[in-house]
C-alpha cells in the first residue's frame, strides 16, 4: 500500500548529465604513484630474499641451490608469519602488486582464508579454507610445470 504523503522526486537527470556528474566525483587512479610503490615494495621483498639467500651461503655454507631452495621457504614462512600478525596486509595496502606478486604474496593468498574462518575450528575452519585460494594456484601451476616438461622432453 502507497504511502500518499511521499512526495514524487524533483530532480530530473538526463543519462548524459548523469554519466558527467559520475566521471566528476570518481576519483581519478595514481597510476604513477601506485607503480612506484609496487617497485619498491616488491623490489624491497626481492632484496630481502637475496639477502637471505646470500647469507645462507655465506654463514651456513650452503651451495647456491640448496640456499635458493632454502631461502624461498624463509620468505613463504616470514610472508606467512606477517600475515598472522596482521602485518602483511598493510605491506599489499602500500604496495600494491609489489606486495602479491613475490612468493610471500602467495603464502599471504594461503594464510588469510585460513585466519579468518579460525573461529569455525582448526579442522573444518583452518583447515578447510587453507588452500582456498591456493588450491587452483597449485593445481594449475603443477598441470602447466608437467605440460611444460612434456614439450621440453619432446624438443630435446
Amino acid at each position: 500500500m502507497p504511502n500518499s504523503d511521499l512526495r514524487p522526486p524533483t530532480l530530473k537527470v538526463t543519462p548524459e548529465e548523469y554519466k558527467e556528474i559520475t566521471k566528476k566525483l570518481t576519483p581519478k587512479p595514481k597510476v604513477v604513484k601506485n607503480t612506484i610503490l609496487a617497485f619498491l615494495v616488491g623490489g624491497l621483498i626481492c632484496s630481502i630474499g637475496q639477502i637471505i639467500i646470500n647469507s645462507y651461503m655465506l654463514y651456513l655454507g650452503l651451495t647456491k641451490l640448496s640456499a635458493q631452495i632454502a631461502g624461498t621457504a624463509t620468505l613463504i614462512f616470514l610472508g606467512a608469519l606477517l600475515t598472522g600478525l596482521g602485518v602483511y596486509d598493510e605491506i599489499v595496502r602500500v604496495g600494491g602488486a609489489g606486495g602479491i606478486i613475490p612468493v610471500t604474496g602467495f603464502a599471504n593468498s594461503m594464510v588469510s582464508p585460513a585466519l579468518e574462518y579460525k573461529k569455525e575450528g582448526y579442522v573444518f575452519g583452518v583447515g578447510g579454507k587453507l588452500f582456498t585460494i591456493a588450491g587452483p594456484i597449485l593445481v594449475y601451476g603443477i598441470a602447466s610445470s608437467i605440460i611444460v616438461g612434456i614439450i621440453y622432453l619432446l624438443l630435446r
